[in-house]
């Protein structure tokens, strides 16, 4: 009886947060249930990376913004996304999400809005104590968890609703922090957006691209 009622209070604890349009960012405009999907099993010692402080530039049609990635607190994240910046996975991708005062979202969607192909999804590493602070890079995901891929997001303000507090409320994966380019961030959080016909919403008008992501420190 007591775990059908833990599980009815996540249930309703989820409804509410999906609710929230402001302070959910997804890789799916309107997620939904779905069956869950294998996650990527990294071995630690075979998901080490070099340096802990490895820094990617984004180079953008607005500007550039550097990352600094913590490899220590976030390892699994800050590989799976300097797999898919050395791949140039990222080239040419938009930030096809943005909502002034929240944050700007993007790695998912090609210059035409379609979504391209990823690898696996990586298990969530949102309980490494660092938090979605103004500037944090972080991963976007579904309602499950486990399912980020490549979709990132940077915080444009403080957004502690986000953090990791427990089972009920997993959080978003926070694995850097922007080191150049914050007024890039202001000035891409501050453009104008729609609703498209196809439902995705906060589309900026004037297309934000990647033009390139690459390693710039290792």
């Amino acid at each position: 009886m007591i775990k059908k009622l833990s599980l009815f209070v996540m249930v309703i604890n989820l409804v509410l947060i999906c609710g929230c349009a402001k302070e959910e960012p997804q890789t799916e405009e309107a997620p939904v249930v779905q069956e869950r999907i294998e996650t990527i099993d990294i071995e630690p010692e075979k998901n080490v990376v070099e340096n802990k402080n490895p820094k990617v530039k984004l180079e953008t049609s607005m500007g550039d913004i550097v990352i600094e990635l913590n490899a220590e607190a976030a390892p699994v994240t800050v590989k799976n996304f300097l797999e898919y910046v050395e791949g140039g996975f990222f080239d040419g991708l938009l930030f096809h999400r943005v909502i002034s005062d929240f944050m700007i979202q993007g790695g998912g969607f090609t210059a035409d809005l379609q979504r391209k192909q990823t690898k696996a999804p990586i298990k969530n590493e949102a309980s490494n104590g660092l938090k979605n602070d103004r500037g944090t890079i972080a991963m976007a995901r579904t309602s499950d968890p486990d399912s980020a891929t490549s979709q990132f997001f940077i915080n444009h303000k403080d957004n502690n609703i986000l953090n990791y507090s427990g089972a009920e409320n997993p959080g978003y994966a926070v694995f850097g922090m922007t080191v150049e380019g914050m007024d890039v961030v202001d000035k891409i959080a501050g453009v104008a957006t729609t609703t498209l016909p196809n439902g995705m919403k906060n589309v900026p008008i004037k297309p934000v691209v990647i033009n390139s992501a690459t390693l710039v420190s290792k």
